[in-house]
């Protein structure tokens, strides 16, 4: 396969156009200019050192070196190289709660955005790790399988909203035991479950879940966002409110204490998510202490770059240029060298 790095360079190219206009118009005036003068055949005998057809080979010359330079600069490249790499890390599966409370505004922009925004902060600061992300509500499912592409995880992480799971509710169980079947298969890998949730569980069985993902070597961190005093639901594309059935506030608060008790069954820790930096430097240092062990050998593809063999091309032809004089060397002229040989015999 062929493809260029910067193929914004080759418009560029148009200049070799541009140029080759330019000459032959400069040739043609200069040749109407020499027609005042008088007849072209006598002039052509008056000026006998004068070739051209050598000055056309060394603009030609000086064209395709350039064009040369233009192509390399572009960075052709061509042909996949395929490596085997083995990389030290962890597995975390992000597990995002996605339900109407987590729109709520005690937490700026919202606890949401908030949320999106560690775990995009969280990813930037991965190196060897691999990544998935699971949304729920009243169910869960698999938004990015586990993986190293940390450029599609944030793409996945900026669509996320509440409009994805129509069943409400907030479901940690199912969350967690999603998360524990999407890891992969290799032994000896650290693995973490991170849940993000305003710890309102309405299905229960959360504890019991991570209790379970512990005994199987997977740790379960917490991060509750919110306020514990609570702050009213905005509906979504409205400026009002979510009201229950007797037309008041719904007002969701944040269950610190069901999020402590979750991350201590799940063998892991509980990040209070404020309005301040602290989550985020919580979040790392949690992450950083996770035992690194080797990941199975990623295979991946790379472009080899051929870009020196059109920079020696315009070398060469630059060099030629050189070396080819436009005036005619009588000293080299055939003709010229039978004649000095008849007069000296």
């Amino acid at each position: 396969m062929f493809r260029f790095e910067n193929p914004h360079y080759l418009y560029l190219l148009l200049l070799l156009v541009v140029l080759a206009a330019l000459h032959y118009y400069s040739f043609y005036r200069r040749r109407k200019n020499l027609e005042r003068y008088g007849d072209m055949n006598l002039l052509k005998q008056l000026f006998i050192d004068v070739s051209r057809v050598r000055p056309e080979i060394k603009f030609w010359l000086c064209e395709a070196a350039l064009a040369c330079f233009i192509v390399a600069l572009a960075r052709p490249q061509f042909g996949t190289k395929v490596e085997t790499q083995e990389r030290q890390g962890i597995e975390a599966i992000i597990a995002l709660d996605v339900s109407n409370s987590m729109l709520a505004e005690d937490v700026k922009p919202n606890r949401l955005s908030k949320a999106k925004m560690l775990v995009s902060n969280m990813v930037d600061g991965m190196k060897d790790d691999k990544v998935g992300l699971i949304v729920y509500a009243g169910l869960a499912f698999t938004q990015l399988p586990i993986t190293s592409d940390y450029v599609s995880a944030k793409m996945f992480l900026e669509t996320i909203s509440p409009d994805m799971i129509n069943v409400q509710g907030t479901d940690i169980a199912e969350a967690i035991k999603l998360a524990q079947r999407s890891f992969t298969a290799q032994d000896g890998v650290s693995r973490a479950i991170f849940v993000i949730t305003d710890g309102e569980d309405n299905e229960g069985g959360a504890v019991e879940a991570a209790k379970e993902a512990a005994e199987k070597g997977v740790r379960v961190y917490v991060l509750g966002v919110g306020d514990p005093g609570g702050a009213p639901v905005p509906m979504p594309g409205t400026n009002h409110y979510i009201l229950d059935e007797e037309g008041n506030v719904v007002v969701s608060k944040l269950n610190e204490e069901m999020c402590r008790e979750i991350a201590r069954a799940g063998n892991g820790s509980y990040i209070f998510v404020d309005n301040s930096s602290s989550a985020q430097k919580k979040l790392s240092e949690q992450v950083d202490r996770l035992a690194k062990a080797k990941m199975e050998a990623t295979v991946y593809s790379e472009y080899d770059e051929q870009f020196q063999g059109f920079l020696l091309l315009g070398l060469l032809f630059l060099l030629v240029d050189v070396f080819i004089l436009e005036r005619q060397n009588h000293k080299f002229r055939l003709s010229d060298l039978f004649k000095r040989k008849e007069k000296n015999v």
